[in-house]
């Protein structure tokens, strides 16, 4: 028998997938692949050296907001250049 991620699939579930795969799939309702835009277009990844106490308080201010680490980055430059 088959199986996904450990679990038994059935030839009945197998010809299902392969029914509905047949029939066809509407593209608008599928969803997209990739990371969502930033900003006015594409992201670009700039690196930036941090030291250890740096990165920690920002690690931590994040934490604290719950956001991530680039979210954060990004909305302190966006203030800063405002």
């Amino acid at each position: 028998m088959e199986k996904i991620n450990g679990e038994p699939v059935s030839p009945e579930q197998i010809q299902a997938w392969a029914d509905e795969a047949e029939a066809g799939y509407d593209v608008a309702v599928l969803r997209k692949r990739g990371r969502k835009p930033l900003g006015d277009g594409p992201a670009r990844v700039v690196p930036v050296r941090l030291d250890d106490t740096l990165l920690s308080a920002l690690d931590a201010r994040a934490a604290r907001e719950h956001i991530s680490r680039s979210e954060l980055i990004r909305a302190a430059l966006r203030d800063y250049v405002a």
